[in-house]
Formats: structure tokens, sequence, C-alpha cells
């Protein structure tokens, strides 16, 4: 399938393109990128695509980010590249459909035939509701995903109502055959959640984590993370201070520190194969200073890919030092498996042989020494307890 039909070039008048004017090491010297009078980037080799989409007619009342990318470039290409050998290519900016759905078909087209050439999509600009076309990407490939979402808000919506940038959730979950098989929300924060819809994602066996629980221990973040196929972030769950490009930010959110910390763990994590950046509106951004942090952020993304450790335990077991845990005198017995390479934890949750091929990529999951101190404790960790109920 040849993609780049789906493609425009960035915008040179507002990234300002000039060779010259980066350094050597600068991404915007190193990478291959769509230009208008250049050639389209190849994908043989590449290890990271940058997309830029400007989707924003379902943007309620956000009008303007689908305007983000070409803004996001212009701080991107300007920062250094701390890695060597790296193939980092720029697609350029997704056409948009004649209507929102074709426009996600798009996304859908490009994104599963980057992930079948092992590529990883970076998603810059648009609304939230790309999060579901970005799903239907991995149900086209027949990939069981786990989604993760950095939101102050649960974009779930009725199953009648039709998909915007805050009802897209439901779409995702009601599709059949069906390939999600975890969805969690992390910095949600409660002024904004109506509590039944807490109990919903309970119901639903879905986690979610509220901010001041998350801010309180970034480090538990990471195994979240890790476990991610893919992740979204909405603009709006970072703090005002910090990120004035959109409508809904507000007083409380995520510190600039904090988001770039989420993303650098995005970044090392082996199985995480999809990014994207979504909210950011230029017109409400004074200065660009959000679209400088915003490609802060997919700097530590991409720093963290290039340190990935390819130390999961369903990679081998042999670089893993295996810890067995008997629970309230033998009623659970939990499989830990700490990394001798990176020092990072997983442990193993039972499914039924009758789902293998549904359970097999999932049953191992990421966790941290506190969950191991907990069950060492005679307690059944809560993450090994909200999987394992995954499973039956």
């Amino acid at each position: 399938m040849d993609i780049s039909l789906y493609f425009e070039p960035i915008n040179e008048d507002i990234v300002r393109f000039k060779p010259k004017q980066f350094a050597h090491s600068a991404y915007g010297h190193q990478m291959s990128i769509n230009r208008k009078n250049g050639s389209f980037p190849i994908l043989e080799g590449a290890e990271i695509a940058l997309i830029g989409v400007s989707e924003d007619r379902e943007a309620l009342e956000n009008k303007g980010c689908g305007k983000a990318a070409d803004y996001i470039r212009s701080r991107f290409y300007q920062l250094f590249s701390w890695q060597s050998n790296t193939n980092i290519i720029d697609l350029g900016n997704l056409r948009n459909g004649e209507n929102v759905k074709d426009t996600y078909f798009a996304i859908e087209e490009v994104m599963s035939s980057l992930l079948e050439h092992d590529i990883v999509p970076i998603i810059i600009g648009g609304s939230n509701d790309m999060v579901f076309a970005m799903y239907k990407a991995y149900e086209r490939i027949k990939r069981v995903v786990n989604i993760v979402s950095v939101d102050a808000r649960f974009d779930i919506g009725s199953e009648d109502a039709p998909i915007d940038s805050q009802a897209y959730l439901s779409k995702i979950i009601m599709q059949q055959p069906n390939y999600l098989f975890n969805y969690t929300n992390i910095g949600y924060q409660s002024y904004f959640v109506d509590p039944e819809l807490v109990q919903l994602m309970g119901n639903l066996y879905f986690d979610t984590y509220r901010l001041g629980v998350v801010r309180s221990d970034m480090k538990e973040v990471e195994p979240i993370v890790r476990n991610a196929d893919m992740l979204s972030i909405d603009a709006s769950a970072i703090r005002h201070a910090d990120f004035q490009g959109n409508y809904y930010s507000s007083p409380n959110g995520f510190s600039c520190d904090e988001i770039c910390m989420i993303t650098r763990y995005a970044g090392i994590s082996d199985k995480l194969s999809a990014i994207g950046f979504f909210e950011y509106n230029p017109m409400l951004d004074n200065n660009l200073q959000s679209a400088h942090l915003i490609a802060q952020m997919i700097w530590y993304f991409i720093d963290g890919f290039y340190q990935r450790k390819k130390d999961s335990p369903q990679f081998s077991k042999e670089m893993f030092v295996k810890y067995m845990v008997s629970i309230q005198d033998g009623l659970y017995e939990i499989n830990f498996y700490k990394s001798k390479k990176s020092e990072r934890w997983w442990m193993e949750v039972p499914y039924p042989p009758s789902q293998k091929a549904r359970y097999e990529r999932h049953n191992i999951i990421p966790c941290s020494h506190k969950d191991y101190e907990v069950a060492c404790n005679d307690e059944v960790p809560d993450r090994w307890w909200q999987a394992m109920k995954k499973m039956v």
C-alpha cells in the first residue's frame, strides 16, 4: 500500500524549515521529512514515524487543535538528539477526509501499515477522538491491546451518541470482534468525573488512577505505562500554569516534568508501539510555550525508545530471577520476575488454557517491587487481582 497518497508536506511557512539553521545533531537535520520539493520518506529501515493530524471537526470547544502539528514541529526540529544511528521519519500531515470517518479510516490504514513494519507511530495534533482510529489500526491487524490514556476526564460517552473528542471509548468497547484487553486512565480529576462513571469503569474491570494518587508516587506510573500497547495524552491533563494551549486546561494537572516522565516511561517500554498527543491548540498558546512542552515530551519518548532493554519475560526468562510467593496458606501462588538487566519487575497471572491466543501476550504483567513486598506480606497485590479478573 502506498501510504504517501494520504499525506501532504509540512507547512514550511510555520516550521520555517531552513536546513542550515539546524546543527548536525538536531532532529530537523537528522530526520527524513516530507517536504514540498522533496521525496516521500522511505519506510524501510525506519523505527519511528511522526504523523501530523489536522482533524478537529469533533473537537468540543477546542477548534484549532487541528493546526497543532506544524507548530509542534517548529519546536521539535530544533531539539538535539543524544542518540546515534537513529532512523526517524516525518511523514507530513495526514489529509483530512471528506468527513471525519474518512479521516479515521486514513489513520487506521496508515498506522496499521506502520505497525506491520515494526515502525512506531507518533501522532501529533488533532482532537482526542483520534484514539478511536488508533485502536482500529490494531483491530485491523488483529492484535489484542491495552490502551492507556492520560486524561483529566473519562471520554466514554454513550453507546448511541456520535463520536467526538469526549465520547469515543464506548465505541471501542462495543466493537465486535473486540480487541481491547484493557483500558487504563491515568490522572483523572474527580471534580470533572461523574461518580457513576467511576463505578462503571470498575464494573468493566478498567483501571483508573486519580491525579492525586498518581502524583504521590510517580514511579508507580512506570509499570502502568509499561503494560500499554498504545498511549494517548490529552493536553487537558497538564496544569494551566505549564500548558495554556488547551481550552479545558485548569489549575490542577500534571506538571511539565511529570508529563515528560510519563512519556519517557512510554519510550523505554518494549511493549508500547504507538503514542498520540492530542488537543493542543496553538491559537491559545502564548509564545508557543505549550508547543515547546509537547516537543520536549516527544524528545523524552524518543530518548527512552533508544534505551529499550528488550528484557520482557515474554522474550526470554533466562535473564530474570524468579521469585515464587505463596499467599494465604497456598490459596494464591504468584510468580514474580526481576530483570537482571534493568531490575524491573513483572508478575504472572494464570489464564484459562482455552484463551491462550487472546491472553498469552497479557498474562505476564509489569509490576513494581512494591507489589512483591505486598505479596510477601501475605496480601494479594491489587494489580494482580485486577488482571486476574480480566482473565476469567
